[in-house]
């Protein structure tokens, strides 16, 4: 995954930017930069969908974060979205997680993901397609009650 290090100081500007329009920001530190998807059309789409509001939730399975042993997402985390190539687009705050089968995701889910034409049947498709090709190396397989880390959150930066 491209963290945008040959923009980040796109990353840091937008920061900065936001800072002094925010001073009651508690975080200090510059966060996470991170693109959607792992093609250049969809992050970029994904991006602007963002910046637009939207965008306003996002859908990880539980296996990549356990995979990378990275933390799960909590209310409140802040995070920079960027572009393929690492531009910052908007800042984004976690409202709530919720850990869904994915075949017990909702419509209403789908729709605010915001991607497509916002369907469930859009939905399922593309991302059954994504973690199919997040576990292509790796023993495990795609499984309709696998879970998904459902992030909802709101743009609280765009550029």
């Amino acid at each position: 995954m491209n963290n945008g290090r040959e923009n980040f100081k796109s990353v840091i500007t937008l920061w900065e930017d936001f800072l002094t329009q925010n001073p009651q920001n508690k975080l200090g530190e510059v966060p996470v930069s991170f693109y959607f998807c792992d093609n250049e059309k969809d992050a970029n789409e994904c991006a602007e969908l963002v910046v637009n509001g939207i965008k306003r939730a996002t859908a990880t399975s539980l296996w990549w974060f356990k995979k990378i042993n990275k933390p799960l997402p909590r209310a409140g985390d802040q995070q920079i979205v960027t572009d393929w190539n690492g531009n910052a687009k908007a800042i984004i705050e976690t409202l709530k997680i919720e850990q869904v089968p994915f075949n017990k995701i909702t419509e209403e889910f789908a729709a605010t993901e915001g991607e497509g034409d916002k369907s469930l049947k859009y939905w399922k498709k593309v991302h059954k397609a994504y973690y199919e090709r997040e576990m292509i190396s790796y023993p495990e397989k795609f499984s309709e009650e696998m879970i998904i880390v459902c992030e909802y959150f709101k743009t609280i930066y765009p550029q």
